[in-house]
């Protein structure tokens, strides 16, 4: 990631709740050990884009529709997505429990729910806490793409309504232009094809994306990954 900042983007970080730097820290854990690098990373935050809505929709797997009991899941690849929040003082790392994580994006064909065509549906939305480890997990589908943005998920982590320190961070994951193509290779994407816009052509990720590009791992039919956030609060 580059060291150098623009000022308008370092007056827009530093101004944010919740965002201290765009750079990788290497910090003690809250037991003052050394942590692996990944364990205490602060990341820059980036446009939360369209489409969000606050369905205040509990779960962890956000593949149905709630509004159909026992339905189908939405159609494709699934994902599992882990998010470790952890709370950065004074150079020490520990979990943070109870953030608020929501994450929407779109489907297979590029739709995202409850806009236009698929207004009142609610597929592929959902928020989950984190748990005592910093911890929340969500079962998804691989997103597919839609004209003029590279592949991506967004997410906001944000304290519970009265917190006595309110904080918000909102960004996008990005997945890696090889398990792309594997993806969309398979049946629930093959008859739309590649995506059109690479992520070194999309403005966002441009904009510090590179700071949430993932690579799943294949297990079985099902990839996994994983994206540590710390936050200075």
């Amino acid at each position: 990631m580059s060291s150098k900042l623009a000022r308008r983007d370092a007056l827009r970080l530093f101004g944010g709740l919740g965002l201290v730097a765009l750079f990788p820290s290497a910090c003690k854990t809250a037991s003052g050990g050394s942590s692996d690098p990944l364990a205490c990373v602060v990341r820059p935050e980036l446009t939360e884009g369209p489409y969000f809505v606050d369905e205040k929709l509990e779960r962890s797997d956000i593949r149905a529709d709630p509004g159909e009991p026992g339905g189908p899941v939405r159609a494709g690849v699934p994902l599992e997505l882990t998010f470790v929040v952890q709370k950065l003082t004074s150079g020490q790392c520990a979990p943070l429990s109870g953030v608020l994580v929501d994450v929407w994006h779109c489907d297979a064909e590029g739709s995202y729910s409850d806009v236009g065509a698929a207004k009142g549906k609610k597929y592929l939305r959902g928020y989950q806490r984190t748990a005592a480890d910093g911890t929340a997990t969500f079962v998804t589908i691989f997103p597919g793409w839609y004209r003029g943005r590279a592949v991506h998920v967004h997410f906001k982590l944000r304290s519970e309504t009265g917190a006595t320190t309110a904080f918000e961070h909102t960004a996008q994951l990005f997945f890696d232009e090889a398990t792309q193509a594997a993806v969309y290779a398979t049946s629930s994407y093959a008859a739309r094809g590649e995506a059109d816009t690479s992520n070194d052509s999309d403005g966002i990720y441009g904009d510090g994306g590179d700071a949430y590009l993932l690579t799943p791992s294949l297990s079985g039919e099902t990839y996994a990954a994983k994206i540590v956030i710390g936050l200075e609060i």
